[in-house]
């Protein structure tokens, strides 16, 4: 977190006018320096820092995770990333991360993307499919067997 200090110009003295009623500064408002937090949002893009109580919810999202058969209600916060969903789903389904692809409005999504960044927002469907090529090799039984290396061959 980036901490910058702002100077608020006013005159002293003056009263502020709102209508014909003349109101005068409370204690909230900035007498002289004022401090505002500043955050780097994952975009890249330094913004001032929201006030907000997570502690309370407020930045968590529930999504519906569907599988080909099983329908999962998660609850994460929207400044995840799709990496981080697979490995909830990991703890939730038999799908080791690596496993799972993930699309959103009919595209796949990568592992680096984040979740408030393509728009997924509050009851949004995120579909779950298994890696094909994956399910291939499960049914093959080549998914725990080592691979050979052709180059360490011994001719007798």
């Amino acid at each position: 977190m980036i901490m910058l200090r702002s100077m608020r110009f006013s005159r002293s003295g003056s009263k502020l006018r709102n209508g014909n009623k003349a109101t005068t500064p409370t204690e909230n408002d900035c007498r002289g320096i004022c401090q505002i937090q500043w955050e780097l949002r994952p975009g890249g893009m330094l913004v001032q820092k929201r006030e907000s109580n997570l502690s309370s919810g407020e930045g968590l999202i529930t999504i519906t995770v569907s599988t080909v058969s099983h329908s999962h209600q998660i609850s994460i916060e929207s400044t995840s990333t799709f990496g981080e969903l697979k490995i909830i789903l990991s703890l939730v389904t038999s799908f080791e991360p690596r496993e799972q692809r993930l699309l959103f409005k009919g595209k796949e999504r990568g592992d680096d993307e984040y979740l408030h960044m393509v728009g997924v927002r509050e009851k949004d469907k995120v579909l779950l499919l298994e890696d094909p090529a994956i399910k291939e090799k499960k049914m093959l039984g080549l998914r725990d067997r080592p691979i050979s290396n052709p180059s360490r061959t011994i001719s007798v």
